[in-house]
């Protein structure tokens, strides 16, 4: 019995440790990514003072 539960415990930690593994290597993709996406600059905008005609 002590076997069998040596024997889960074991695959539960494997099985724990592949699933860290993916998950912390998706984290650090998503990071390294997103810092080499260009940056959007902002647009100037060029507002002009204009009067109003009254007709």
């Amino acid at each position: 019995m002590a076997d069998l539960l040596n024997l889960t415990m074991l695959i539960c930690a494997a099985l724990g440790s592949m699933a860290f593994g993916v998950l912390a290597a998706y984290g650090i993709f998503r990071i390294g990514f997103a810092l080499m996406r260009p940056q959007k600059s902002p647009v100037a905008v060029k507002a002009g003072a204009k009067t109003a005609s009254v007709v």
